[in-house]
């Protein structure tokens, strides 16, 4: 299949009938990046959005290994996680939905740890870093509810106030020094163990069913469709790499290039929620 770039119609029409067809054929796997939900007010690391932010983010060895960092942690994304949890599905999320519900996308793997796809109605949904709406215990493993965690917290710092001077995809929000120094952390009800929310950091490794998985629906897919993704981390890139090694089409709409540009068939450089409101435009409508 001969490489193609597309561009947006005024009226936000796909005017390549390229990625018309192949998402009318059904079969659909999207991967999904930060990209997708910088319109719902949450930033990439690497997008438009990223290029203001030079904050780096916690690693999983120094939050295991330092009481400081966990304090750390835990005072910026109990200030930052507000603005997640608030946070509402866009077009983009609400497209993806609509072509889920017509039997055209069978799959979404996420990179995001935001829920949007979800809220916006997609069910078949892995989340191959975790979501922010989940904690664990690091000794135990038990799971529980963010919320939950967050009226602790605020029960445990009743007096401590913050307000998130900037915030990253993962809710690690901006903060002075003073403010975390001053913040209490919590620990497991059941065990006593330190609490971790239920996502990979980086330096952390994703579980080896969810990548067999993941795998799974790549190799499944009749388009692996990528959306808000510079694919620079290896953990959705290989997904990329594996479509194209089994000869299955890749196509990808992000804002800038990617590291999979080269294994694509389809690129498209546009505002997301635009460009996927009209790719569901121009498809035939379902018979009712």
């Amino acid at each position: 299949m001969a490489k193609a770039v597309i561009w947006m119609m005024q009226g936000g029409t796909v005017s390549d009938d390229l990625l018309l067809r192949s998402v009318a054929d059904g079969g659909v796997v999207v991967l999904s990046g930060a990209g997708l939900s910088t319109e719902s007010g949450i930033p990439d690391y690497r997008g438009p959005t990223g290029l203001l932010r030079h904050a780096q983010p916690m690693t999983y060895q120094a939050f295991a290994a330092s009481a400081e960092a966990r304090q750390r942690y835990w005072a910026r994304s109990h200030a930052g996680w507000r603005q997640i949890a608030k946070a509402r599905p866009n077009s983009g999320h609400e497209a993806v939905a609509e072509l889920a519900r017509r039997g055209l996308v069978s799959a979404v793997i996420t990179q995001n740890v935001d829920g949007l796809h979800q809220a916006a109605g997609s069910r078949q949904v892995v989340e191959l870093h975790g979501g922010l709406d989940r904690v664990r215990c690091l000794s135990c493993g038990e799971r529980s509810c963010r919320l939950a965690l967050d009226h602790r917290l605020r029960a445990a710092n009743e007096r401590w106030e913050a307000a998130a001077e900037s915030i990253n995809p993962d809710g690690d929000a901006e903060l002075a020094d003073e403010l975390v120094t001053r913040f209490r952390v919590v620990d497991c009800l059941d065990c006593g163990g330190i609490l971790k929310p239920d996502v990979i950091f980086f330096g952390e490794n994703v579980p080896r069913d969810r990548v067999a998985k993941c795998f799974g629906l790549t190799e499944a897919a009749s388009l692996l469709l990528v959306l808000g993704s510079s694919l620079t981390v290896q953990s959705g890139y290989r997904f990329v790499r594996r479509a194209n090694a089994l000869g299955i089409p890749v196509a990808i709409i992000n804002q800038g290039p990617t590291r999979g540009d080269a294994e694509a068939v389809l690129t498209l450089d546009a505002p997301l929620g635009s460009a996927l409101s009209g790719l569901v435009g121009a498809l035939p409508q379902p018979i009712p």
